[in-house]
């Protein structure tokens, strides 16, 4: 029996329950997606 999770959706659920509990964390959550995103765009990376 293989269990196959995706990174992203686990990611997003994680990110969805905090927003509730710590509205505050909405920033550092936006803020380290589009770091991360530009830093994999300037390596040639994509998602």
């Amino acid at each position: 029996m293989t269990l196959h999770l995706e990174l992203a959706p686990l990611i997003s659920l994680g990110a969805g329950i905090g927003i509730l509990v710590f509205p505050r964390l909405l920033n550092y959550i936006v803020a380290g997606y589009l770091i991360t995103l530009g830093v994999l765009g300037l390596l040639g990376h994509s998602l």
